[in-house]
C-alpha cells in the first residue's frame, strides 16, 4: 500500500503512555536501511510514538543489540530492520536463520515486543520492491507489528 494511501491502522489495545521504541537497523545496505527506517518512523508517527534509531553492522547483530537495549529498560518495543541478499555461498542461510531465531527467542522467552523487518531476498530488485514506501513498505509493517505487540503487552499487563 502506498504511503499516501496508508492511514493509522487500528491497534487491538491502547499503547502504554509515553511509549518508546528502538529501531535497530542493519546498515550493510545503507540506502535500503534508510528507506526501511523512513517507513517505520512514518508508521510510528501515525500512532504518536517517537522512535530512536540504533545502527548495527548487519542482520546477524540485531538480536544482540536488542537484548542489550532491553536490559536498559528504556524501551517498550523494538523494530528490527535490515536486508540479507542471497549470494553464492551458504552464508545467507546462516545469517537469515540465526537472526530470525535470535529475535524469536527474545520475543518468546523475554516477552519483548519486536517488529520483524529483515528482508530476505534473492536480489536488489526484490529488496527495493519490499522496502520502498510506495510499494511494499515493510518498514511500516514492522513498526505496526511492534506497536501491536506493545499494545498486547499493555492489555495483558506483561511486565517489562
Amino acid at each position: 500500500m502506498a504511503e499516501a494511501q496508508r492511514g493509522a491502522r487500528p491497534l487491538v489495545s491502547p499503547l502504554p503512555s509515553g511509549a518508546r521504541v528502538l529501531i535497530v537497523e542493519a546498515r550493510f545496505y545503507e540506502e535500503l536501511a534508510n528507506e526501511l527506517a523512513a517507513g517505520a518512523l512514518a508508521e510510528l508517527s501515525r500512532h504518536g510514538v517517537a522512535g530512536e534509531r540504533l545502527a548495527v553492522p548487519g542482520a546477524f547483530e540485531i538480536p544482540g543489540a536488542i537484548a542489550m537495549a532491553a536490559d536498559s529498560g528504556r524501551f517498550d518495543g523494538f523494530i528490527a530492520l535490515g536486508c540479507v541478499v542471497r549470494g553464492e555461498t551458504s552464508h545467507y542461510d546462516y545469517v537469515c536463520g540465526e537472526s530470525a531465531r535470535g529475535l524469536m527467542e527474545l520475543t518468546v522467552q523475554r516477552r519483548l515486543a519486536i517488529g520483524y523487518g529483515i528482508l530476505t531476498v534473492e536480489n536488489d530488485a526484490q529488496a527495493w520492491a519490499r522496502a520502498r514506501r510506495s510499494e511494499g513498505d515493510k518498514g511500516a509493517d514492522a513498526a505496526y507489528a511492534a506497536l501491536s505487540m506493545m499494545a498486547l503487552r499493555q492489555r495483558f499487563r506483561v511486565a517489562s
